[in-house]
């Protein structure tokens, strides 16, 4: 006797308490899979970091409701699951319907929506010019008609011409083409934003039009910083630091740390160190704006600027106050690692306090950052390099770098700063080979 089956419908969770909708990323499974409990199904984008979904139950899946690049609200159903047994029938939900009554659904028609036919990627235009393949009679899987990658792959494979001691399957694009050149330090190619090409019809030369899709999350990193700068009276200081005794400290300790911990020893790390003793004495750094009040926070929570090639996000060290220089370059490398690797939670992004960029990782010499509403600083540190510098009347060659402070004026006066970055200077240049890093 066969057992009895039901669908479950799998809805769009509620990720965090402020979010109400989500976007389809793409899917990680296709109808036909088997699919266990907590597999993912697929990534969704919402306005704060990038997750994928997991299954609530165990069985097949049947039909997708929701396609790649779609938005939906909390509590949409998003994909219809066959499951078996006494203990399907108890988690499927209401909305259930039969296998028969979804199969004799008729399928969206060809012209509903080809908006999307004529853009296509710089992978798919490099792809199809390498195999010669006419776009133009092709039939795009994607959305609004869009054709993929895939789509010139299957073609190449379904075509005499793939047979050529290459198959489609190998064809891969020169990395060169998806990376800029820059001074990022990543332990890994990040991901790069998709950029569409629009098809030139009166073939008159012109290359087209470039663009670029607006992810939820780049949409609210413009939110917030439209947000920063309308409602917080920014203001900003610099001001130089001899880091020569870090230099020296680091490249003593660094591959030892590694072995031992696992991790590189940054210079981000003594930075850290150095603000975070520093906002103890001066704790009215550590505040935010409240109309009637200034609010002090007691907890220092740093938030670390990450940035990847399509989005900026700032993961947050709490009780930074309590860890050592080692401590904190774990923290550090374990953060910027999740950031990049887009394994980053709503709750790595929440509660930060006073934010540290580190902008001297690509090269910059002098920054204007905008604050981290709605805190009331934000410090960047920058490239470290070798100056001639004025000692006891002698000139010597040290290891220089700056470090800007843009503050929130309301709060915030150029004394109080100014202590503030000397305290910072004071801190940086007391380092020697007896700091200890535990």
């Amino acid at each position: 006797m066969n057992e009895m089956k039901s669908l479950t419908e799998i809805v769009m969770p509620q990720l965090a308490e402020s979010l109400v909708s989500a976007q389809i990323d793409k899917w990680l499974k296709q109808p036909g899979d088997e699919i266990d409990v907590y597999e993912p199904l697929c990534e969704v984008l919402t306005d704060k970091v990038n997750a994928e979904l997991p299954s609530t139950v165990k069985g097949k899946l049947v039909k997708i409701l929701v396609g790649d690049g779609e938005k939906v609200e909390v509590g949409t159903p998003i994909c219809l699951i066959e499951t078996e047994g006494e203990a399907a029938s108890d988690q499927a939900s209401a909305g259930e319907r039969d296998i028969a009554e979804i199969s004799s659904e008729p399928l969206p028609s060809e012209e509903a929506d080809q908006s999307m036919r004529h853009r296509y990627s710089p992978a798919v235009q490099k792809l199809a010019a390498e195999h010669q393949v006419p776009l133009s009679a092709m039939k795009g899987t994607g959305l609004g008609g869009r054709i993929t990658r895939k789509d010139v792959l299957a073609y190449l494979e379904s075509s005499p011409r793939s047979g050529r001691g290459e198959s489609a399957s190998d064809v891969s694009i020169d990395p060169k083409m998806a990376l800029r050149t820059t001074g990022l330090h990543l332990t890994e190619p990040p991901r790069v934003p998709e950029v569409e090409v629009e098809a030139d019809h009166k073939q008159d030369g012109r290359r087209g039009e470039y663009f670029i899709d607006v992810t939820p999350i780049r949409n609210t990193i413009a939110r917030n910083m439209r947000q920063s700068v309308t409602e917080i009276p920014h203001a900003w200081t610099t001001i130089e630091v001899d880091v020569t005794n870090i230099v020296v400290l680091r490249n003593k300790m660094k591959d030892e740390f590694v072995k031992r911990e696992g991790v590189n020893l940054t210079y981000l790390a003594f930075v850290m160190k150095a603000v975070v003793n520093a906002i103890k004495d001066y704790p009215i750094m550590n505040s935010v704006w409240a109309v009637d009040k200034i609010i002090v926070k007691r907890d220092i929570n740093i938030s670390l600027a990450v940035g990847t090639e399509d989005a900026l996000l700032t993961p947050v060290i709490r009780n930074a106050d309590h860890k050592t220089i080692a401590g904190l370059a774990r923290d550090i490398d374990d953060l910027a690692r999740k950031t990049r690797e887009g394994k980053i939670t709503l709750n790595d992004l929440q509660g930060g306090t006073f934010t540290v960029n580190n902008t001297g990782s690509f090269g910059s010499i002098l920054s204007y950052p905008i604050i981290n509403y709605p805190q009331a600083a934000i410090l960047s540190f920058e490239s470290i390099v070798k100056r001639p510098v004025v000692i006891n009347d002698m000139i010597a060659v040290r290891s220089m770098a700056n470090i800007c402070l843009s503050l929130d004026h309301r709060i915030l006066d150029g004394v109080i700063c100014g202590r503030f970055l000397q305290r910072v200077k004071e801190n940086l240049e007391s380092y020697n080979l007896e700091t200890k890093l535990y």
